[in-house]
């Protein structure tokens, strides 16, 4: 692994935690309530125009005395503020925001509907646009890397581009996430895009045409010169299951002698996949409990048929590795499967719900349970302690290097 490949996967988890709002949690899980599908991000439906929730009067009194502070301020903002007219959809939204941080839990949370989109992409694992992944937080939008065989890479984009026009239009000054909802748009329907490039003099037009993409969450190889499997997940969305099992079918064409299987900087995703990929590599038994406010314990089992059962098994984590890439590594960690190596993982042992405000307002995410693993530690702002303390430093990324990855190997050859 070079260093531009380390400091694009820097990037990306960087950019997952900006898009699902602390997703280096990402842990939807399962509709614990309404027996909707478990997962560690998932959408719920929100209340139908038909369905109310009653209030007695004398409740609605209360509720009233409560928030007239909140309307008083909201009246003199209007009638005073020196910058009018104020946007009413800010101040909203902002409210909202405000009132989650009031909880003191950093992953309940409010996505505004641009924050929505780009957070079900990496849980979706597709998408109509240009198949890019981008910086959004910059003065322009920058292209951190090109999908392989997507329509930016084969339009000839380049990591570092910045995007300074749209269809000739100037994207100066412009909200970062207005211009990805510009990029993005139906399969077939052409796009221009400015492009301002390092090393080349004046900026140029690159012309794309949409596609349907399918961002990949599972890639694997043999290790050059070893009978090494390597398998990495950069996420864990509605395909990575499948997606696993097809790539290590592939992988054992080769008679592998033990497999790598690399979680570093993976954010999370849904719980039901992280349940998917651990049967790959556990006999059925308990993956992961989940503990609710009242107190009830529940179970996560894992699937009979994995693939990968006995093969000697290293799993790679670091600071970025966060809620289902941890269920996965302390499940393999507490069965005694296979050991870790790597740093102190992030310590996110929250289950959240997403639930969608009606009239595509955004959703709110709301942390709803606890889980532990299989042996019941609690992780959540704690971590796994991996079994091999392996640290990458500045130096190492300066030479292309990767100790941790030399130490699976090294493990996995004895």
């Amino acid at each position: 692994m070079n260093s531009k490949t380390i400091k694009v996967l820097l990037t990306i988890i960087a950019l997952i935690i900006i898009a699902v709002a602390a997703f280096s949690g990402g842990f939807l899980a399962a509709n614990t309530y309404n027996a909707l599908k478990a997962s560690d991000d998932q959408a719920l439906p929100s209340l139908g125009t038909g369905d109310t929730i009653s209030a007695s009067s004398s409740e609605t009194s209360a509720r009233d005395t409560l928030f007239a502070p909140f309307w008083e301020s909201w009246n003199i903002v209007h009638e005073i503020f020196v910058d009018q007219p104020v946007d009413d959809t800010k101040l909203m939204r902002g409210a909202i925001q405000g009132m989650l941080a009031a909880l003191g839990d950093k992953h309940t949370t409010y996505m505004d509907p641009d924050e929505l989109v780009q957070a079900s992409i990496s849980i979706d694992g597709e998408y109509e646009g240009i198949g890019a992944w981008v910086d959004i937080t910059g003065d322009y939008l920058v292209i951190i890397s090109p999908m392989p065989d997507s329509p930016a890479e084969k339009a000839g984009l380049k990591p570092d581009d910045q995007v300074i026009g749209i269809d000739g239009e100037d994207m100066t000054g412009i909200d970062g996430n207005i211009v990805l909802n510009k990029i993005l748009g139906p399969a077939g329907t052409p796009i221009v895009l400015t492009i301002r490039r390092d090393g080349v003099a004046e900026p140029f037009d690159v012309s794309i045409t949409r596609a349907h993409i399918v961002v990949p969450s599972v890639t694997g190889k043999m290790l050059d010169n070893t009978s090494i499997a390597y398998v990495r997940i950069d996420t864990f969305g509605d395909t990575t299951g499948q997606e696993l099992e097809k790539a290590l079918q592939d992988l054992l064409e080769n008679s592998p002698t033990g497999v790598i299987l690399d979680l570093r900087y993976n954010g999370g995703g849904l719980l039901t996949s992280a349940v998917d990929v651990s049967s790959q590599f556990l006999s059925p038994g308990v993956v992961m409990y989940e503990q609710l406010g009242d107190g009830t314990m529940n179970e996560l089992r894992g699937h009979p048929g994995g693939l990968i059962l006995d093969l000697p098994l290293i799993v790679l984590v670091n600071d970025g590795t966060a809620s289902a890439s941890e269920i996965v590594a302390g499940a393999i960690q507490d069965y005694g499967r296979g050991q870790l190596v790597g740093i102190q993982t992030y310590g996110k042992g929250s289950v959240q719900n997403w639930i969608e405000l009606e009239n595509n307002q955004g959703a709110v995410r709301v942390t709803i349970a606890r889980w532990l693993t299989p042996l019941k530690r609690q992780i959540h702002e704690i971590g796994l302690t991996p079994d091999f303390i392996v640290e990458i430093t500045e130096e190492d990324i300066a030479n292309n290097l990767d100790p941790q990855l030399d130490k699976a190997i090294e493990l996995l050859s004895k």
